[in-house]
């Protein structure tokens, strides 16, 4: 089940007003868990990994914070192409290195204005991958430069912002273990110090046995 819910963990990030440049603030996720395991319920899944996700990016890093009993918190250092995810289990932050990818994308879909939300028209992006489907829906208002991303294979994150070229504002997974709806609820442009995205002081950090 760990195994499961980590890669989960990467598939909620791994979530704006933006005036021809990249996107740079804060998201607000609301998140809803659907278990296909049968000793683990919604609720618990929703607890877990929380119902609640707050996406900060800047440029190439990205800090997600969590409201979950076992999921905290995941920061992604561009410089490094590493992702250090914090669980409550675990007093070290476990690290991925953003090149490798246990999942693959068979074939990928785009179709014009599908919903809206926020008051903004979305894109859906289809990725039928070998784990299960990703959908995504995105304005190209809310700009990622995917050239940051060009080495962040983990979690399908460069195949989805190369096609979109922006932040997802909502996000459905579905696989065998589970399935997870992610929809934005707040955006807020701000400035963000380069400080905010590096691990607290004196973090104990450890390569990711998943």
């Amino acid at each position: 089940m760990k195994k499961a819910l980590l890669i989960l963990v990467a598939t909620i990030l791994t979530t704006i007003t933006t005036f021809g440049q990249t996107f740079e603030g804060k998201v607000v996720y609301e998140n809803a868990y659907k278990s296909k395991m049968q000793n683990v319920t919604d609720e618990q899944f929703t607890a877990m990994m929380g119902a609640t996700q707050e996406y900060f990016i800047k440029n190439g890093d990205y800090k997600s914070l969590a409201n979950g009993t076992l999921f905290q918190s995941q920061h992604y250092v561009n410089k490094e192409n590493k992702l250090y995810t914090k669980m409550s289990n675990s007093d070290a932050f476990l690290w991925n290195d953003g090149a490798t990818n246990s999942d693959e994308v068979i074939k990928s879909e785009l179709n014009k204005d599908v919903i809206e939300i926020l008051g903004y028209k979305c894109d859906e992006l289809v990725l039928t991958c070998k784990s299960g489907v990703q959908k995504y829906y995105f304005n190209s208002k809310f700009t990622v430069d995917p050239k940051l991303f060009v080495n962040h294979k983990f979690g399908n994150w460069y195949d989805f912002v190369s096609k979109s070229n922006s932040l997802p504002l909502k996000s459905i997974i579905e696989n065998a273990q589970f399935s997870m709806e992610s929809t934005a609820t707040n955006i807020t442009e701000m400035k963000l110090d380069n400080s905010f995205f590096t691990l607290p002081a004196n973090s104990k950090t450890m390569k990711s046995p998943y």
